[in-house]
């Protein structure tokens, strides 16, 4: 089957499976010449040798880039934003998260988005939209010379803009988009854009600058000692050590680069000498060359606060929303040292449990209240722009005070407030603080960036006409969203998005659910409501065989208002759900929220571009599982099922809906019991190994039998039995990332029985003989476990620029001939219809984690696959034998299933199925369905599965 060929076929899957959609219409520039993405890279790609995959300068890229543009009689019509990401910090990837969370919520009728890239060499290019759904720029970078139009130069870049756009919104993060580098060029060729100017940004990003600055003005600030190159005076700094009472030998302290984002190089120190050694790696390392050494805050608390500028032209009217408070905690994992407790990079954007948002801060209210009312006064003191994040500590009085004068901005009867960084383009991505705060307040994700960007174009007259064009986009949003409830809206198609669970998957699971939700909510002839599937808080304490006796009783499902779904674990919904329902702390929050609406009503109401506020002040509404499913049978609603795992995967869940005449997306109840099963799955398969299906050979053990039989004879046992000398351990019934890992010896065998025993979450990355990554656990753990023989596979890598050569390219480092693939599958039961297959490259050791295959920012994915690794041939041999694994399950709907390939013969070794995959922003299924022809994008791809549920077989 060609490629042509199959994406007809979905194109023509989305016709049939909802002919009448009254969908949006995305005006997205590469839907203008479809599948140009796809022959480029196929065209590149077979020109080059059969080991590494280079990448050339084509006039054909800077042809088709230029046709995307909007053509200029379409200025009177639309506003032409240019979304900037990228930029040389270590933050690249998280401003692709961000660009992508931007293009979904602005794209529109009215509202036109071009996309440019800025790569670690400050090379600027044009890329289509759908680059943005890229899982990292890795993903992308070694494609960008043919893929994109490259400019020769930034003033080239900027010309390029002044003509192309009407304004621009940055959305890099770091170096070059908070340090007043992008907005300085911007202003040099007068192109109009949103934030703070060029000599704002310059002066608070510099941290130490920020610092100086904020103590001009008034405020209390951190002690703090800059470490300037390399040239170091260490008695200087042991004097501040004891200037500021710390022990020169184990005073605690934060270090920090002077101009990078809030996480980037963040780190805790003890000691002049080991404050100096971490400074010293951050200058090596080139992450900057200026280092803050500051004060830790002991017993203070994290909280940050984004501030909204509501006014007029030049005149800045700032309003803070309601604050967040950034709380660490810690439940006895052995991994993690309380010594080390900041809020870094990963407890930032990655999901995890050591890290809970409280907003508004659990604070006395008198502290709020300072620390909104110096939000508002920094923005103004620092002349920012439109919309900025500034963090800061909360320190009570009980804690030990800072030496400042009672003067100071920031002093209270109940504590100190310091303010530490601020952010001139915060994070955007879905469940970012931007969108937390604002959701709190009445936006949503769309009305708070359009209203950002409308007020950037009362800066510049010749765009203050098209705030006003906006003016519809608003009314439509607020008749057809703010009077939603959880009783479904009139003459609407009522949709559940169901998402969850208690396995080690649930926070994967919100991710997923998150996106599905946001993503249907664009299509005005549905009512979709996020539900959360959880433990019961009665049973939640309980142990693991109590559970187990509960059975599905003791299973809840929590039907959610916006705000509250915005959060980054299921635990912390399930938290803000309890806070929500508890009466003082809901009239706290309903007083300060009606205070800031009020305060931003001041202001917003007297543009003509704002109509109102989105997002209706509601509570979450609990259910036992089976009043859920009832209600859902009375409304008529479609389940839509993102719980990854448990009962979402097992069949369990797909049995209830059934047995009430419930839709739902995704297999029947026997298909995923079956999919579930590793060994089941094997087991229906192993008949087709004369079609070029083949199966992996298993040993199952129980958990108990391997934590009391000697670890020497069990390793013995299972090497012999499957011939092997390197062995797979994954739980027969549990994801796909979670408890999967390499055993080499005995030795890791061991290891890996005492995480069991020990019950950890997750096994530290390099605890095995050979390199890993961190390896996320089942929670319980197993009670079964798969053991298999390591499959190896060729190694894929991406190689570095160079001085003299300018281009990334693909090694491919030839051996076995066979490599690791995943593909989607979508249709209908009996017809499933493969999608292309991507190649992950591995970052670190030999099994995917949960972040690469998940999280955006993190792992590679090569879709479709290079030619010069698997022939056009092959890969089509190879998607018809995945279609066969697919309709011989018995799949509908869709799932994804992962494999190894012979990159020859197109054969295919299954390694698992599985019915409910991520659907978060950067999974692979997204890639996949962007390579179809023509590309489908995030919107029409759920939708297109939402409306297949229709089409299921009874």
């Amino acid at each position: 089957m060609t490629s042509l060929a199959c994406g007809s076929t979905l194109s023509l899957l989305l016709r049939a499976a909802n002919p009448n959609n009254a969908a949006r219409s995305l005006h997205l520039s590469s839907n203008l010449l479809p599948g140009f993405s796809h022959k480029l890279l196929t065209a590149s790609s077979s020109s080059s040798s059969s080991k590494t995959v280079g990448v050339r300068v084509t006039r054909a890229a800077a042809q088709v880039a230029e046709a995307v543009l909007v053509d200029k009689e379409d200025k009177s019509r639309v506003l032409r934003v240019g979304v900037i990401c990228g930029g040389p910090s270590a933050e690249r990837g998280i401003s692709l998260n961000s660009a992508r969370s931007v293009l979904d919520h602005i794209q529109g009728e009215d509202l036109h988005v071009s996309c440019y890239y800025i790569d670690s060499h400050l090379n600027a290019f044009a890329i289509s939209s759908a680059q943005v759904y890229s899982n990292t720029p890795s993903d992308f970078d070694f494609k960008l010379e043919s893929l994109a139009q490259g400019f020769q130069s930034l003033s080239e870049f900027a010309e390029h803009l002044a003509d192309s756009v009407d304004i621009v919104f940055p959305v890099i993060h770091g170096q070059f988009g908070e340090d007043g580098g992008i907005q300085e060029l911007l202003e040099n060729y007068n192109v109009p854009f949103v934030g703070t100017g060029s000599k704002e940004c310059q002066q608070a990003f510099n941290k130490y600058n920020a610092s100086l600055g904020l103590s001009k003005y008034g405020f209390v600030t951190v002690p703090s000692f800059l470490v300037q190159g390399s040239e170091v005076n260490q008695d200087e700094l042991s004097e501040w050590f004891a200037s500021n009472h710390l022990d020169v030998n184990s005073g605690k302290v934060v270090v920090k680069p002077t101009r990078a984002g809030s996480s980037i190089g963040v780190t805790v120190a003890y000691g002049v000498s080991d404050s100096l050694t971490k400074a010293n790696e951050i200058i090596s390392q080139e992450i900057d060359d200026g280092v803050l050494v500051e004060l830790f805050l002991e017993g203070g608390s994290e909280f940050t606060a984004i501030v909204l500028d509501v006014g007029q032209g030049f005149d800045c009217q700032p309003v803070v929303l309601l604050p967040t408070e950034v709380e660490l905690q810690f439940q006895g994992s052995g991994d993690v040292r309380e010594k080390d407790a900041i809020f870094n990079y990963r407890r930032k954007y990655l999901p995890t449990q050591q890290v809970a948002y409280h907003t508004p801060p659990r604070f006395p209210i008198e502290v709020i209240k300072n620390i909104r009312e110096g939000a508002s006064l920094l923005f103004q003191r620092l002349g920012l722009r439109d919309f900025a994040r500034i963090d800061g500590w909360f320190l009570p009085s009980s804690t030990k005070s800072l030496s400042s004068s009672e003067d100071k901005f920031g002093i209270t009867e109940f504590g100190t407030v310091l303010f530490t960084d601020i952010n001139l383009i915060s994070g955007m991505e879905q469940t970012s603080f931007l969108f937390q705060q604002a959701s709190k307040v009445g936006f949503s994700h769309s009305n708070i960036l359009r209203s950002i960007i409308s007020r950037a174009c009362l800066r510049f007259p010749e765009l203050a006409t098209y705030s006003s064009k906006s003016s519809q986009f608003q009314k439509n949003l607020n008749s057809s969203k703010l009077n939603g409830t959880s009783k479904g809206r009139e003459g609407f198609r009522k949709v559940f998005v169901l998402f969850g669970g208690d396995t080690s998957e649930r926070q994967v699971s919100l991710m997923s659910g998150t996106n599905v939700w946001l993503n249907l909510q664009g299509f005005d002839d549905l009512d979709v409501t996020p539900c959360l599937l959880a433990r019961s808080i009665d049973h939640s304490s309980n142990t693991d065989s109590d559970k187990k006796d509960a059975g599905l009783n003791s299973i809840e499902v929590w039907s959610l208002p916006y705000s509250l779904v915005l959060r980054h674990t299921t635990e912390e919904v399930l938290d803000a759900c309890m806070e929500a329902i508890e009466p003082a702390r809901a009239a706290l929050t309903s007083h300060l929220r009606n205070q800031v609406m009020n305060e931003l009503a001041e202001g917003l109401t007297k543009h003509g571009w704002f109509t109102g506020f989105d997002i209706a002040d509601e509570l979450p509404v609990r259910y036992s599982l089976k009043e859920w499913i009832k209600f859902a049978k009375e409304v008529e609603a479609t389940v839509f099922i993102a719980v990854h795992g448990g009962i979402g995967e097992d069949g369990t869940l797909q049995f209830l809906l059934d047995t009430e005449g419930i839709l739902y997306t995704g297999p029947g109840a026997m298909a995923s019991k079956t999919c579930m099963d590793k060994v089941a799955t094997s087991l229906a398969l192993e008949h087709l190994k004369d079609k070029g299906v083949l199966t992996i050979n298993k040993v199952v053990k129980k958990k108990e039998d391997l934590l009391k039989m000697p670890v020497r004879q069990t390793w013995n046992d299972l090497i012999s039995k499957l011939q092997c000398e390197t062995l797979c351990i994954k739980p027969a019934r549990d994801g796909c990332s979670t408890g999967v890992a390499r055993l080499c010896c005995a030795e890791d065998l061991a290891v890996y029985a005492k995480a069991l025993d020990d019950c950890l979450l997750r096994i530290p990355p390099n605890s095995f003989s050979k390199a890993h990554g961190m390896i996320e656990m089942p929670n319980p753990p197993p009670e079964l476990l798969i053991f298999e023989p390591f499959v190896e596979t060729d190694e894929i890598v991406l190689s570095s620029k160079t001085v003299s050569d300018n281009t990334q390219r693909l090694l491919w480092k030839e051996h076995s001939r066979w490599v690791e693939v995943t593909v989607g599958v979508i249709g209908k039961w009996g017809s499933m219809h493969s999608l292309s297959p991507s190649i992950t490259v591995k970052e670190t050791g030999d099994i995917l984690s949960l972040e690469e295959k998940f999280q955006g920012g993190t792992g590679i994915n090569l879709t479709p696959p290079p030619v010069s690794i698997i022939s056009n041939e092959a890969l089509g041999r190879c998607k018809q034998r995945i279609e066969l694994i697919a309709n011989t399950l018995q799949l509908e709907g869709f799932s994804r299933i992962d494999t190894f390939v012979n990159v020859d013969s197109g054969e295919v070794l299954i390694i698992e199925v599985n019915t409910v995959p991520g659907m978060t922003p950067s999974t692979v299924l997204i890639h996949q369905a962007l390579a179809e022809q023509p590309p489908v994008y995030p919107h029409r791809f759920f939708r297109t599965l939402l409306d297949l549920a229709t089409e299921r077989v009874v």
